[in-house]
């Protein structure tokens, strides 16, 4: 091959001149997202821990956009993008999972060097986790009280505390698949209070599971039950976090610390879906 040949082959320089900011900057806004670190002491292992929080908040919100996909295609019978939506939110939550690999080696000594700078800062703060929770069914109206200063986070919750849940759609999908799903009960029960389980649904699932014939819930709740096992190892990565940065002491915030968090940790998600498999 001749040299003229071996020269048009190669890739042409790409264009670099533009008359503003790049196209690339422009759709991302990485300039704004790398600007946004602001530590308050000295200590180096701060910007670790701010930066790995910041990330996780963006994973929460990838994954409400996820769940809130599912859950509008289930209300409109649409299994299969429901279970697309599912499924993206568990590569998702894999990677937020991996998140508390940078902080889950904190010694007690490094994390209370910059602990102070948190103030009454906690996790349970987090409006978008907040809105997590409450499309897994875990709703409270009480977390929405530390938001009354943020007018349009506050809206927000509250439109997300008063709407159905995830998991409401799917007991709603049950009921018109033909099983036996009380109204009364669940259908048309106050959905700003949380889910509690019920041996209607688990009936359901068990028939589903046992092979009626219904091969779209089944795999509905495969990807359900995906779903609840990566939140249960989110709750016991952080647990596991907090016992090795600071043991038992009253956490941030003036939450019991540990204490709650290995609460949160024997709570399963979508109980249903775990307890019907004891009867198939």
């Amino acid at each position: 091959m001749s040299h003229e040949a071996l020269e048009s082959n190669e890739p042409e320089t790409p264009h670099l001149d533009f008359a503003g900011t790049t196209p690339y900057e422009d759709y991302v806004k990485a300039d704004v997202l790398t600007h946004l670190q602001h530590t308050l002491s000295d200590d180096p292992g701060e910007m670790v821990f701010l930066v790995t929080t910041q990330v996780m908040e963006l994973w929460f919100t990838v994954i409400v956009h996820e769940w809130e996909t599912a859950a509008a295609a289930l209300r409109g019978d649409d299994i299969p993008t429901a279970i697309a939506a599912l499924k993206r939110s568990t590569r998702e939550l894999e990677a937020l999972n991996a998140s508390w690999k940078p902080l889950g080696q904190l010694t007690p000594a490094q994390f209370n060097s910059y602990r102070s700078a948190l103030g009454e800062g906690s996790g349970f703060q987090s409006a978008m986790y907040r809105r997590m929770e409450f499309l897994l069914g875990e709703k409270s109206a009480s977390m929405l009280v530390p938001h009354r200063g943020a007018p349009r986070v506050h809206a927000e919750l509250e439109k997300a505390l008063h709407e159905p849940s995830l998991y409401d759609e799917v007991v709603r999908l049950l009921g018109r698949r033909g099983y036996p799903i009380p109204a009364a009960e669940l259908v048309e029960r106050d959905i700003s209070l949380p889910y509690t389980s019920s041996p209607a649904v688990e009936a359901a699932w068990t028939a589903v599971y046992s092979g009626d014939g219904d091969a779209d819930l089944a795999r509905l709740g495969e990807a359900l039950t995906d779903v609840a096992e990566l939140v249960w190892r989110w709750r016991n990565d952080h647990l596991v976090a907090t016992r090795r940065a600071m043991g038992a002491k009253p956490g941030t915030g003036g939450s019991a610390g540990v204490a709650w968090l290995e609460k949160r940790a024997r709570k399963n998600v979508f109980p249903e879906l775990w307890t019907a498999r004891s009867h198939v």
